[in-house]
């Protein structure tokens, strides 16, 4: 079992059946899985992206400027960090709110000292604010929080259960990965995340897993070592 981890969440899969915003219901089932596995003393950190309510490049083109735009998305990523921290909150978790640009009251600036020192008390600890600069996406800015509290793993929440061959949605002759090196992931041109993302994983050895958190009970069995998505690391894969 991992003893602490990364939990990236995509700010679309928040949105639920919705097409927009946030979604009770997701937020709920989200924030009951999360609490399962802090409650087994997993230390937690979390970057939420903000995807389902702006996303800065969707404005550029549209008269956003893409500094501006960017902003935008990173006030979205504390929107939906307010509301899953209300949501964890609501069932008698213990968090605590980070935001990576100064934005008292509603979080406390991020350090890595003070994230560590909430996740040593017990709190599931919450980055807002991606990196606080533009442009960087949420991915990146899970990849460096994960290197900096020193996790274990990046755990990479979507609502697909894995890295496949092609888009399994496209192409029905699709297969899954269950283990795939940064090397192949390379070499096969396969998206899983941006490119600045990626290889800050990559030389840091810090390995992702891609798995499908919209499912309940997934968290819970990626933290116990159930291979349900597809781990990404340094080494030789089965890819």
């Amino acid at each position: 079992m991992y003893k602490r981890v990364l939990l990236k969440l995509s700010g679309e899969s928040l949105q639920g059946d919705q097409g927009y915003g946030l979604s009770p219901a997701r937020l709920n089932s989200y924030a009951e899985q999360i609490k399962a596995v802090s409650e087994l003393g997993v230390q937690i950190g979390i970057v939420i992206g903000g995807g389902n309510i702006f996303r800065g490049l969707s404005g550029v083109g549209k008269g956003v400027d893409r500094v501006k735009g960017d902003q935008m998305g990173i006030l979205a990523t504390v929107i939906n960090s307010l509301g899953l921290q209300s949501a964890l909150e609501s069932i008698g978790a213990k968090v605590k709110m980070m935001t990576s640009i100064s934005m008292e009251p509603v979080g406390e600036i991020y350090s890595k000292t003070k994230a560590l020192e909430a996740m040593s008390a017990g709190c599931i600890v919450i980055i807002a604010g991606g990196t606080g600069n533009p442009f960087f996406t949420t991915d990146t800015a899970s990849a460096l929080r994960g290197v900096e509290i020193e996790a274990e793993v990046f755990l990479k929440g979507t609502r697909v259960d894995g890295i496949y061959t092609a888009d399994p949605e496209k192409d029905p002759a699709a297969t899954k990965f269950s283990e795939i090196t940064f090397d192949q992931v390379y070499e096969k041109q396969l998206k899983v995340m941006d490119l600045t993302a990626f290889t800050m994983c990559r030389e840091n050895n810090l390995p992702v897993m891609v798995f499908d958190m919209d499912t309940p009970g997934n968290l819970l069995r990626v933290i116990q070592g159930e291979r349900i998505g597809t781990m990404v690391k340094n080494g030789r894969g089965n890819g």
